[in-house]
């Protein structure tokens, strides 16, 4: 059912910092800032030959991301996004099986304009899932 790694996303404290971390010191491809308020963040692309990595910072204090932050002052990893064909297949496939989808179950439209919907970390082995039709 999954295809494709889509990106590794790590909440960041400092923004500017984190980008300038992957742009000088490992040479990335880094993108300009993007505001995404319904998922209450800011995000920075890092642009990578076979995938990608969000930097993910809190856009407002109820930002999941400020939450997480609070928990891990220093940032870290946020989430894995997986590419599916068939988002809604995949949701009631996932289902099916017992797996909780967070929220009410609907796709949102993610950060870079594709449905997406997050899976419960603790069905799979303590890792927040992202899926996003591709």
């Amino acid at each position: 059912m999954i295809g494709r790694l889509n990106h590794v996303a790590i909440a960041v404290p400092d923004l500017e910092a984190a980008t300038a971390t992957y742009k000088n010191a490992l040479g990335a491809e880094v993108s300009e800032p993007h505001d995404v308020p319904e998922h209450g963040v800011t995000v920075v692309f890092v642009n990578l030959p076979n995938t990608k990595v969000e930097l993910l910072h809190p856009l407002g204090d109820k930002s999941p991301i400020a939450k997480f932050l609070e928990n891990n002052a220093g940032g870290g990893i946020h989430h894995v996004c997986y590419e599916v064909k068939d988002i809604l297949a995949a949701r009631d496939k996932l289902k099916s099986e017992g797996m909780r989808v967070l929220g009410n179950g609907d796709p949102k439209i993610g950060a870079h304009g594709n449905p997406v919907l997050f899976l419960h970390p603790k069905d799979f082995v303590g890792t927040l899932v992202e899926l996003e039709q591709a």
